[in-house]
């Protein structure tokens, strides 16, 4: 069930267009470069002409300025809207591939790049969906569409008001819920079964971490080994390492 749409969504170069289509998803219009059509884009080009979707040459000037800063590599497309899931729909496509879930929970995760690095890594490794916060949160933009290449098509996201609720429904559905912290155990030394249950991943926004209240609902910590001199990682960087680290255990 689809339960929250965003308008006017913008979808900024090849690999995201093409994937774009290729899901299906209802696109208003595809805008290309003027002058020689080359290479992917006249996949993009046939694929969009054969749909019948409405095609519009612009000069690469007005592209710029239309795609925000992001580089649209000669193709930009806009849809009238992008649905998010809900936690439902997440756990319906665990039971549909008969695996057991595996979920990314952002806990105010205000960067689009970011977000986006982290539901490309998060598509890449088997996770079945993200569940993030409405408010001081990313919204999925032109910008997350772009970093994520295309992954974003593959993956469900789902926004809900209160991630501690969230992570309360999770349990009622048997999946175990572990937060990503500093201090938290290596995942490689833990006692726990992570190849035999459900289980929910929490990352903390880039400048605050976890809050208090979702730290509190959380089964356990798990953390990453430093050996360097800095002590933190990036949000997404983290993020994709303990993605990786799970699937590594749960495929082995």
């Amino acid at each position: 069930m689809k339960n929250e749409q965003q308008e006017n969504f913008m979808i900024v170069g090849r690999n995201s267009v093409l994937e774009a289509i290729k899901s299906g998803r209802e696109i208003d219009r595809i805008i290309f470069k003027e002058g020689v059509i080359e290479g992917s884009l006249k996949m993009i080009l046939a694929k969009a002409k054969w749909l019948g979707i409405s095609i519009k040459l612009v000069p690469r000037t007005k592209m710029d300025k239309m795609a925000e800063g992001n580089n649209h590599q000669g193709v930009i497309a806009f849809c009238t809207s992008y649905s998010y899931s809900d936690i439902e729909d997440i756990l319906l496509s665990a039971n549909n591939k008969a695996e057991l879930p595996f979920i990314i929970l952002l806990d105010e995760i205000t960067d689009p790049h970011n977000f986006g690095a982290i539901i490309r890594s998060a598509e890449s490794f088997g996770v079945h969906g993200i569940i993030c916060k409405k408010r001081r949160s990313s919204p999925v933009n032109a910008t997350v569409a772009k970093v994520a290449e295309g992954s974003l098509e593959n993956i469900k996201i789902a926004r809900v008001s209160n991630l501690s609720v969230a992570i309360e429904k999770l349990k009622r559905n048997n999946i175990w819920v572990m937060a990503a912290k500093a201090d938290g155990d290596d995942i490689s030394k833990h006692n726990f079964n992570f190849a035999d249950t459900g289980l929910a991943l929490i990352i903390g926004s880039e400048g605050f971490g976890i809050s208090r209240l979702v730290l509190k609902n959380s089964d356990f910590f798990i953390g990453i080994p430093m050996h360097g001199k800095i002590g933190s990682l990036n949000a997404s960087v983290a993020a994709s390492i303990l993605i990786y680290d799970i699937f590594k255990i749960r495929n082995a």
